[in-house]
């Protein structure tokens, strides 16, 4: 005699909201691509527009734009060497200023060296370092930062007198519109994203590897220079590289306070010249063959800030892999 099914649970059905359910994950992969292909379309249409409007400066010059120091827009002559100088030393003074006291600030925020609150304060005070325009920055830079930097020229310009290196860094006369003066300001602008980032890589070290340390009887700077500070090194690294980005882009407080001059003369004391300073003084009144040098400026300093990314990144993923214990 045949046998009845026993009788069981009815097989579940998928509800009204189901599918939606089902197929969110993929219409937000969808929207991801979007963006990300977005975002890259965005900076290669941006190139490619710079690079057509510079064509004619490129066609005109070439390599040798890099190697002119020679800036004469009523002859047509353009070279951008003294501004590719001017940016460079700029950024790398303001980094060398703002890397070591962003770091120690970040360590002193992350440690329990304060009570919370007064740490909350300075970090908070720190942070908004960062929303002060450029402008104020420039104009806190002319009247405070000129006045201290002729101060310490005059002295420097006796003190170093015959001295090899520090006597040619540090020649007579001394402007208050100079490379050393923007540099002081540009480390204070990029100090906010140096000590945020560096704060944020230290607190997210784990606290058994801070336990452990001091297991093993080390003391407690001990295991902040040879723990935390190893273990954080990649957001160290890369609030690094997004100081230098903006100290290489910075245009209105540079502006203000170098001296926009088209000659490098060596002297931190003298005026001098950045690309986006060139940018942002000369391009609302160029014309002709001026414009497109200007454009070709702006791809150079566009392709430069893309290369400190890439070999940032680099730096970031072999310090990752250290830090992994990865060789």
């Amino acid at each position: 005699m045949d046998t009845l099914p026993s009788p069981s649970a009815p097989a579940s059905r998928p509800g009204p909201g189901s599918f939606t359910a089902r197929r969110r994950p993929d219409l937000f992969l969808v929207l991801c691509v979007l963006a990300s292909v977005a975002t890259v379309g965005t900076l290669l249409w941006m190139i490619l527009e710079i690079t057509h409007q510079s064509w004619p400066a490129i066609e005109k010059f070439g390599l040798a734009f890099l190697t002119n120091a020679r800036w004469q827009p009523n002859r047509e002559i353009f070279g951008v060497l003294p501004f590719l100088l001017g940016t460079g030393v700029t950024s790398l003074i303001a980094i060398i200023l703002a890397l070591p006291l962003g770091l120690a600030v970040a360590v002193f925020l992350s440690e329990d060296f304060l009570p919370p609150p007064v740490r909350q304060f300075i970090r908070f005070t720190v942070e908004m370092l960062a929303a002060i325009p450029s402008v104020v920055y420039g104009l806190w830079g002319i009247f405070v930062v000129i006045p201290l930097v002729q101060e310490f020229g005059r002295w420097a310009v006796v003190a170093f007198k015959g001295t090899p290196v520090l006597g040619s860094l540090f020649a007579a006369p001394a402007y208050g519109n100079s490379i050393l003066t923007a540099s002081l300001v540009l480390a204070l602008m990029i100090l906010p994203t140096i000590t945020a980032i560096s704060r944020s890589a230290l607190v997210a070290v784990p606290g058994t590897l801070r336990e452990g340390s001091y297991a093993l009887g080390a003391t407690r700077w001990e295991t902040i220079l040879r723990v935390l500070l190893p273990t954080a090194a990649p957001g160290i690294i890369a609030a690094t590289i997004l100081a230098l980005g903006r100290a290489m882009g910075e245009t209105m407080a540079v502006a203000m306070l170098i001296g926009n001059s088209p000659r490098f003369s060596g002297s931190l004391l003298s005026p001098g010249g950045t690309l986006a300073g060139l940018l942002a003084n000369q391009f609302g009144e160029a014309q002709g063959l001026q414009v497109a040098s200007l454009m070709y400026a702006a791809l150079i300093l566009m392709l430069l800030t893309l290369m400190v990314n890439i070999a940032g990144e680099a730096v970031l993923r072999y310090t990752q892999k250290r830090t992994a214990g990865i060789r």
